[in-house]
């Protein structure tokens, strides 16, 4: 899949102001879905999540999520080949990488997340579809007192809206 993140919150210092702005992501999932109920697992990865381009304080970031989830979507024998919804949600973990000018204040942190959202998938013909989903993603926050690179407790939330290539085997 193919996407945007928007919305974003953080207690990372976000010197570029650049958590909140859209920024492109890729992915991929796969689901295993019977009649109604199913799981999936997906990997997505955004490049530049507290970059904004043009302050240049930041010079690598990204944040990559693993997650498990547990899938509930309308009955398939109702659906057919048409437009399936579903809902989404489970939990598992957020990688969050962000490299400063100078070398100061270096983030490399792994985190538990969940994530919770819905979104609908329609077919082309008897294998190939497309899905469209959106999203919303929240860190588990850590125990302890505020460092070096956040105003608080680390936490990084964001949405996500996404559109897939289906492949059914």
């Amino acid at each position: 899949f193919v996407g945007t993140t928007f919305e974003g919150s953080t207690t990372f210092i976000d010197s570029e102001n650049a958590v909140g702005k859209a920024h492109g992501l890729i992915g991929v999932s796969a689901v295993w879905l019977r009649e109604i109920f199913g799981v999936e697992v997906e990997l997505a990865h955004v490049n530049g999540f507290f970059q904004a381009g043009d302050r240049r304080l930041v010079l690598d970031s990204r944040v990559t999520t693993l997650m498990g989830n547990v899938v509930v979507a309308a009955p398939a024998r109702k659906t057919q080949y048409g437009l399936r919804p579903y809902l989404s949600g489970g939990a598992g973990l957020m990688w969050t990488h962000i490299g400063y000018a100078f070398g100061v204040f270096q983030v490399a942190e792994t985190m538990g997340a969940l994530d919770l959202g819905g979104g609908a998938q329609g077919y082309l013909t008897n294998r190939i579809g497309v899905g469209w989903d959106v999203r919303r993603f929240n860190s588990l926050s850590k125990t302890g007192e505020p460092g070096a690179t956040t105003t608080g407790k680390e936490q990084l939330s964001f949405w996500r809206a996404s559109m897939a290539l289906v492949i059914r085997y």
